[in-house]
């Protein structure tokens, strides 16, 4: 399951034919949105105290059955639906009703949950008047709260209860005491409506029609006043062709836009919790986004072990990183700016003549200030899911089954006051929101280990690691690298935490534990273990795989291969023969033998050029002036290549000819025989550009003029 978000544009009244356009339709949909808003922040309010939350939390109604999972259906079998009513003279439907009760119920049961929470930290609240629990408070602590409430949750709340105990002197009674209704947004639940009200269709691979009732003015007086709109809505390319539809919700936003979350399913492979064998671990990091490495287990029962290659897995987003920084600081200082021209227009008041400017320098700012906060959160979204489209990419490529990743409740940033900025700036729960979905559809389970003390410990002996700057940049301050004092490891700090994360999940993958409402998995148990480093295996290049043909099929007789133009394989070379060029000669005799003799033969073996072919002159026959043929003493006068040109190619020998051309040229593909370019080489701007020849204008090529 999975929400894509889509935009509305446009409409057209079904009956009439009207065409609505998008400020229209925007205004309609704002008409649906606050009718909702209305009888939800009603309900809320009307059933904020302790009594109602008790129930809502047991679970059963006054006869003692079990309420409905549906919100709505839960509210009205208690009877609290009733007591709540539009205002007199406005007609609402039941099915906008029921959307709305539908959102109050998921606003109090999520506030049952916050209670909970809370009701466990008052309980064990510290004696300590500094708010510092001790050890055995924490067991208590941990023994009262709910399963998969994580160390952010709990901080949160007990700074919450610290502020109101400065301000009253004693500790709130329940959270209805500490906290008032919390606020409604406007959002339009249609999955709670029947097709009485809305219904969905897909009409192509890109477009999905959306039929739904909609008023046509604030207050509607009666059922008259309101039309079904049929609303085209364009797909986008993350909403597959077999991808079920579902109902969505609307929900008009401030820049005038109409978002449309559209849900849509589509089945996947079904994915285990433990018995993985080899895995890839993730570290979130400051200079880097994702840095990961893969891990295998190896041995058996008592022996097993983690074995890695030691190939870091790098996801580096520096520029976009520091485009987000530049915006942010640009967003504050929109911020301040505003703020200062707000505090000088109220110093000022109504009557001074520059009120009205300072005010219209306000909503100039605001507006950019809005752009700017829009540019950092598509940026932001657009990163999460490259990030996480690279790590699935990755960790499928790897061959792995799972993927590790440091459990976000428990990682607290501390210390540096900029490394705790931009560690919050990178959206890591985005990211991880988004590996668990691209996972999922490739078959891969993601898994959260505890975050404390990855990078503290060295991987391969469990030794405090000493963190200092990276040996190549000395000069930049941070602590990016890691050193070993006892085993003498030294590599980055995030990859030696990614070596920590991928242990940890391995290891402790019994232990996995998965949450029946969001399905999500983490282990909490941490289980400690080595990491052992082993040499990647040895590349299979084409000499390789020759052997081990040999050595498991007999030799097969060679026959033609199937490239055009070539009749025959092409003959080995020998063992001792070097593709470097022999050093030119100098005119005077080597004075070591052996090294005069080496010379020699690299010489006699070297790929024939066509100037050591004979060229008539009028001084007779010459050779190359380092030439190979050491018999026919060089005569004076001109050599081809200076000045007198070379024998033509009829002249050369077919084998030498099928030499030159390997030499000269790239070999013939079938591209360059489809296109009939053949001496053209891609530059860096991707542009073709001839090697040999002259050009289309006329002059001479580069190596010709050198010629």
């Amino acid at each position: 399951m999975a929400t894509a978000p889509c935009t509305a544009f446009g409409g057209v009244v079904e009956g009439s034919g009207e065409r609505v356009g998008g400020r229209l339709l925007y205004q309609r949909v704002s008409f649906l949105a606050g009718l909702c808003g209305d009888l939800t922040r009603q309900l809320v309010a009307a059933r904020w105290d302790e009594g109602s939350l008790d129930v809502l939390a047991a679970g059963v109604d006054g006869l003692g059955e079990s309420l409905p999972s549906k919100g709505w259906m839960a509210l009205r079998r208690l009877g609290w639906a009733q007591a709540v009513a539009p205002v007199a003279g406005v007609y609402v439907s039941d099915r906008v009703r029921r959307a709305a009760e539908e959102y109050a119920a998921r606003t109090l049961r999520l506030a049952a949950h916050r209670r909970t929470l809370l009701a466990a930290i008052l309980v064990t609240w510290p004696a300590d008047p500094s708010g510092r629990r001790s050890e055995a408070e924490w067991t208590a602590l941990r023994a009262a709260l709910p399963a998969g409430v994580g160390r952010a949750e709990i901080r949160n709340r007990t700074r919450q209860v610290s502020a109101y105990l400065r301000e009253h002197g004693r500790l709130p009674a329940g959270l209805c005491e500490l906290e008032g209704p919390p606020e409604v947004a406007g959002l339009v639940l249609l999955a709670a409506m029947d097709r009485q009200q809305v219904t969905l269709q897909r009409v192509d691979e890109v477009t999905a029609r959306l039929r739904v009732k909609l008023p046509l003015c604030p207050a509607p007086a009666s059922g008259r006043d309101w039309a079904w709109h049929v609303i085209d809505i364009r797909l986008p390319g993350t909403v597959q062709a077999d991808a079920v539809l579902h109902t969505p919700n609307l929900r008009p936003t401030r820049e005038g836009r109409i978002a449309v979350d559209l849900p849509h399913s589509r089945p996947t492979p079904a994915t285990t919790a433990s018995g993985h064998r080899v895995a890839v671990g993730f570290d979130w990091g400051v200079n880097t986004l994702l840095t990961g490495t893969a891990g295998r287990l190896s041995g058996q029962g008592e022996a097993v072990r983690v074995v890695t290659d030691g190939r870091p897995l790098i996801f580096d987003a520096t520029t976009v990183s520091a485009k987000l920084h530049r915006l942010r600081g640009h967003r504050e200082h929109l911020a301040a700016k505003r703020d200062h021209y707000h505090q000088l227009a109220d110093g000022l008041g109504a009557p001074h003549l520059a009120w009205g400017e300072l005010l219209d320098k306000v909503a100039v700012l605001e507006v950019e200030h809005q752009r700017v906060r829009a540019r950092i959160r598509h940026l932001n979204q657009a990163l999460a899911w490259s990030a996480a489209r690279w790590a699935v990419d990755q960790t499928t490529a790897l061959g792995a089954t799972v993927i590790y990743l440091e459990d976000l409740a428990t990682l607290e940033a501390r210390g540096r006051r900029r490394g705790n900025a931009r560690l919050s700036g990178q959206v890591r729960g985005t990211v991880a929101e988004a590996i668990r979905h691209l996972a999922a559809k490739a078959g891969i389970s993601v898994v959260t280990v505890p975050a404390r003390g990855t990078s503290a410990q060295c991987p391969a002996c469990l030794n405090p690691l000493g963190h200092h700057p990276a040996p190549d940049r000395l000069a930049e301050r941070g602590w990016a690298w890691a050193h070993c004092t006892r085993c003498g490891l030294s590599l980055d700090r995030d990859h030696a935490a990614a070596r920590r994360i991928v242990a940890r999940g391995l290891l402790a993958q019994a232990h996995t534990v998965t949450e029946r409402a969001t399905g999500i998995r983490t282990i909490r148990t941490t289980v400690e273990g080595t990491v052992r480093w082993v040499r990647r295996p040895r590349k299979t290049t084409r000499r390789l795989r020759r052997a081990r043909q040999a050595a498991i099929a007999p030799a097969r007789p060679r026959g033609p291969k199937t490239t055009p133009g070539k009749g025959g394989p092409t003959p080995s070379r020998p063992a001792d023969t070097h593709r470097r060029r022999a050093p030119r000669a100098t005119g005077q005799p080597a004075t070591d033998p052996a090294l005069a003799a080496t010379v020699a033969v690299k010489t006699s073996r070297r790929m024939p050029d066509v100037r050591t072919v004979p060229a008539t002159t009028p001084q007779g026959v010459v050779q190359r002036p380092a030439g190979h043929d050491t018999k026919t003493p060089a005569l004076p006068g001109p050599v081809p290549g200076h000045g007198v040109p070379a024998s033509p190619r009829t002249e050369t020998p077919p084998t030498w000819r099928r030499r030159l051309s390997r030499g000269t040229c790239r070999r013939r593909t079938h591209a360059a025989e489809r296109t009939g370019f053949h001496h053209l080489h891609a530059t860096g701007v991707h542009t073709l550009t001839p090697r040999f020849g002259p050009h289309r204008d006329g002059t001479r090529s580069r190596r010709a003029r050198k010629a």
